[in-house]
């Protein structure tokens, strides 16, 4: 099988566990990831964030719905000024440690096993998020949390956007 960008679409940020979460999502299927599969990956996600250290509390998650049974919930979060805290969940998936293949029963992945951070559907956030950090946190005389809140990648596909 020839390998195909997948759509990403941008719901509107949220509020978790006293943290402001920006979120992509990535599926091929072109009604967009289950009710279920969404609300279960919420469910889970403040296990994914670290401890407060004085840092503005934000994230970025990319929840991913494979084209198997696999779901992924990716939770990248701002720590130490200007260093991304990674911390993933998986379900549906037993070769990352799943109990089962239903895709709304996530569990945490653990990170000493495979440290990984995401796959190249997953990545594109990535380089946006970094440069929206500095714009809005980093580069001004003031920061600006709710600037760099409403600054995401623009919706599309994941590749082919360099």
């Amino acid at each position: 099988m020839a390998f195909e960008e997948k759509p990403l679409t941008v719901p509107p940020p949220i509020e978790v566990a006293g943290r402001r979460v920006k979120r992509y999502h990535v599926t091929a299927d072109p009604h967009g990831i289950a009710p279920a599969v969404e609300s279960a990956a919420y469910a889970i996600l403040p296990s994914l964030f670290p401890e407060p250290d004085g840092t503005p509390a934000a994230t970025f998650v990319v929840l991913h719905r494979g084209g198997d049974d696999g779901a992924y919930l990716n939770a990248y979060s701002w720590v130490w000024d200007n260093v991304l805290h990674f911390r993933g969940a998986a379900a549906g998936q037993p070769v990352l440690g799943c109990p089962d293949r239903d895709p709304a029963h996530f569990v945490l992945t653990e990170p000493s096993d495979r440290p990984w951070i995401g796959c190249v559907w997953e990545l594109p956030p990535l380089l946006h998020e970094r440069d929206a950090w500095v714009r809005h946190m980093l580069a001004p005389e003031r920061p600006d949390l709710d600037a760099y809140i409403r600054d995401s990648l623009p919706e599309g596909t994941t590749g082919g956007r360099s």
